[in-house]
């Protein structure tokens, strides 16, 4: 087992490699920008390196700072946690040149999968199903072509990259037009996809070792979407039967090992109205949601990445895999709901968070912490455990009516709504659940912004 691990990370994800690195004798090294110094992070770790001025091109993503740093704190590996540099295979190839472990899967699986054109060859081979779509596109003339042949609406992807970033909806060739506008011109840098309406948006997480063996640990809803960025998950989907649970659990595991697959990951799939499970893509890293996995099952993620990259075998088969329950996580983002959801960045004058039975929260801040402009807005993560779903939605309700966070704007008040929809307690929800959701909402959000800052927990704690 590695002796001092360094995270090249920050905010919620970086406290939670910390503890599970206490848990397992490891210590730790944090790093941080010139906007980081007082984080909690960095509080919280044995050691810390600065690495670079707020901007994250010169510090989080600064690949030769990060492996400096890591050599001249002593670290035996290095984890990269989510975003960032996290899915970077130049950046896990140089860990490894610089004779450190990255935790993660090898260089090359993660180039592989990265290249959305690579990684939907490659799936073809394993047998799994995708939607009709393009090669790699180079002109605005080619992929209207395209589009007509595979037929509106299409979804416009990125052939690099992941987490939704960059797919935009195309209804006709004037929409496809404007949006093969965000692309470079030449270069073959994004595909074409149909576009499957009413979808839910189901992953399966991955666990796998290095000597070939692995399971899976179940599945995730993540449909409520917005801008096709996950705002709340749960586990289990209520839409599986055992018998779909079992088939997209095969399918996961059948596109791991057709890519020699190692570390823990997850296989994202679109389902549709007729129980057909549609390949999209493999995250290699840690998920953000990872939380709700492990509350299900009772097996911890981040420690098992640790274990897999120290070449331990997997403690556990597929056999012992047992789900439990339900779990829901709600994504609490320094953003204003009424203003379209815009930044908040500042400093937070007042911080109370949930508890209780089954409740957990993974949180990158305290009171006095600032929430800074540079990076991403996700300031923690509150995840409850149900014997049901009903249960599970209950409970959350009230961790949300519990969490006060005071000086900056949350969502908050966002996900008590969304709690308390009708359609989704009743389970009847779709990747476009949230800009319905928002669209019903609007008005109301716009007269009566005073009972989202109140919920938001902008106000003193008890009123």
């Amino acid at each position: 087992m590695f002796k001092r691990l360094l995270i090249a990370n920050r905010g919620e994800i970086a406290v939670r490699i910390i503890r599970a690195c206490q848990e397992l004798g490891i210590e730790t090294v944090a790093v941080y920008s010139h906007a980081d110094a007082d984080a909690l992070h960095v509080k919280l770790a044995d050691h810390a390196c600065h690495i670079g001025p707020e901007d994250a091109l010169h510090s989080y993503l600064n690949n030769a700072a990060i492996i400096t740093a890591a050599l001249e704190s002593k670290a035996d590996a290095v984890h990269p946690g989510y975003g960032f540099l996290s899915e970077n295979a130049v950046f896990a190839e140089m860990v490894e040149q610089a004779g450190l472990t990255f935790v993660g899967p090898r260089p090359e699986t993660i180039k592989l999968v990265g290249n959305k054109d690579s990684a939907r060859e490659a799936m073809k081979h394993a047998g799994l199903l995708m939607a009709a779509g393009s090669d790699p596109v180079s002109s605005e003339k080619e992929a209207c072509l395209l589009a007509e042949k595979i037929g509106y609406p299409v979804m416009v992807k990125p052939v690099a990259g992941g987490g939704g970033k960059g797919m935009t909806v195309a209804a006709d060739n004037s929409e496809l037009i404007n949006a093969v506008k965000h692309f470079p011109a030449a270069g073959g840098s994004f595909y074409l996809e149909k576009y499957i309406a009413d979808a839910r948006h189901i992953e399966v997480q991955i666990v796998a070792d290095s000597f070939g063996h692995v399971i899976h640990l179940g599945e995730r809803e993540c449909s409520l979407q917005r801008r096709n960025q996950k705002l709340l998950e749960e586990a289990p989907s209520a839409a599986l039967t055992p018998a779909m649970r079992q088939q997209v659990g095969e399918l996961a595991i059948r596109a791991a090992k057709s890519i020699h697959y190692s570390n823990v990951g997850t296989v994202e799939f679109l389902l549709d109205q007729s129980g057909n499970f549609y390949f999209m893509e493999i995250n290699p890293r840690i998920q953000v949601e990872h939380g709700i996995t492990e509350l299900i099952t009772g097996i911890d993620l981040v420690k098992t990445q640790i274990q897999a990259a120290a070449g331990e075998p997997l403690a556990i088969q597929q056999q012992d895999v047992v789900i439990r329950g339900h779990a829901i996580e709600c994504r609490i983002n320094a953003e204003d709901p009424v203003r379209n959801f815009l930044p908040s960045p500042g400093q937070i004058n007042f911080y109370h968070q949930p508890g209780g039975p089954n409740v957990r929260v993974d949180s990158g801040v305290c009171a006095g912490s600032i929430v800074q402009p540079y990076y991403d807005s996700l300031i923690a993560k509150v995840i409850v455990y149900g014997h049901t779903r009903g249960e599970a939605i209950k409970t959350m309700r009230r961790a949300l009516k519990e969490f006060h966070i005071g000086g900056i704007n949350t969502t908050v008040g966002f996900h008590h709504q969304l709690l308390n929809d009708p359609n989704f307690c009743n389970g009847d929800i779709d990747t476009q659940f949230v800009t319905k959701f928002l669209s019903s909402q609007e008005r109301k959000l716009a007269l009566d912004s005073n009972v989202w800052t109140m919920m938001n927990g902008n106000v003193a704690f008890g009123l």
